[in-house]
């Protein structure tokens, strides 16, 4: 038996961090979307009592360091299934991008493992589940667009927001998270207006979405990586709407209403970055597989 599901990546339309707590983590408030640029997960139910990762990419990892290896896991030891599974992972999102590429394919491997191995568990439980993996695995797990509190785990839907390209640049470096938290002085941050893009995404305003783009981790990963904020100069001077740096980074995004400046963009960006996507975005839950 086989079982075959989408795992889109997401983009920060608003990241803040308001303090550290004291279990370590970080308060945050982020605004997310999923946009029409998807890993594939394919997965194989096995008889024998074992978990297989298979990836043709040498920058994914085989072992317990996969977060959809971690998921198969932990819904092994949780819920006693002695069959195994084979995940083959056809990756298109690239690795360590601020995208949330691993925490995707942990969430749709979640998914896939619910139905493979018959669990019968419930979307909220999947992402209870996938907040013991990562940060964004409860987000991924439903996708579409939503405001997350908490470290990432208290997850509020939102409509989709106004339909633009999304053209994402990628220079050829990855980037630590942890290492952007550690280096972030929450005490010295320009709060972005989180809900002022609610707003915005509930009034359709296309304007409005690009007008409240922020991320407190930007400056950050712009200092210890020059290339990231030549990145952003060129997009704003190709043409885009609105450009801003998703996650922890390194990815910068550009949003774009009109296809003839997409293209101009689009190719204007290839010139110089090794890995560059124009896609819309989804922004719809109900559009993950």
């Amino acid at each position: 038996m086989k079982v075959m599901v989408k795992a889109p990546a997401k983009i920060n339309l608003s990241l803040d961090v308001l303090y550290k707590r004291q279990d370590g983590y970080h308060e945050v408030e982020m605004i997310m979307t999923t946009i029409d640029l998807a890993d594939r997960l394919e997965l194989t139910l096995l008889d024998r009592n074992e978990i297989k990762i298979i990836s043709h990419n040498r920058f994914v990892p085989d072992d317990q360091r996969n977060l959809a290896y971690q998921a198969a896991q932990l819904l092994k030891e949780r819920f006693q299934v002695k069959k195994g599974v084979a995940i083959t992972i056809e990756k298109t999102i690239p690795v360590a991008a601020g995208l949330a590429g691993g925490s995707s394919d942990a969430a749709a491997a979640l998914r896939g493992l619910n139905q493979l191995w018959s669990l019968g568990l419930s979307m909220g439980e999947l992402a209870e589940i996938g907040s013991e993996i990562g940060s964004d695995v409860s987000f991924c797990v439903y996708g579409g667009t939503a405001l997350a509190k908490g470290r990432g785990e208290i997850i509020k839907e939102l409509p989709a927001p106004p339909t633009c390209w999304v053209i994402l640049a990628k220079p050829f470096i990855g980037v630590s998270t942890a290492d952007v938290y550690k280096r972030l002085d929450v005490s010295h941050v320009k709060h972005p207006n989180t809900y002022g893009m609610v707003e915005a995404i509930y009034n359709g305003s296309y304007e409005g979405v690009c007008h409240n783009l922020g991320n407190v981790l930007e400056d950050v990963t712009l200092k210890i990586h020059p290339e990231v904020a030549h990145i952003k100069d060129q997009m704003k001077r190709f043409g885009a709407d609105a450009v801003l740096m998703s996650g922890s980074g390194p990815t910068v995004f550009g949003l774009v209403h009109h296809d003839s400046r997409m293209h101009r963009i689009y190719n204007g960006l290839r010139g110089f970055c090794d890995q560059v996507f124009a896609v819309r975005m989804l922004g719809d839950r109900h559009r993950l597989d």
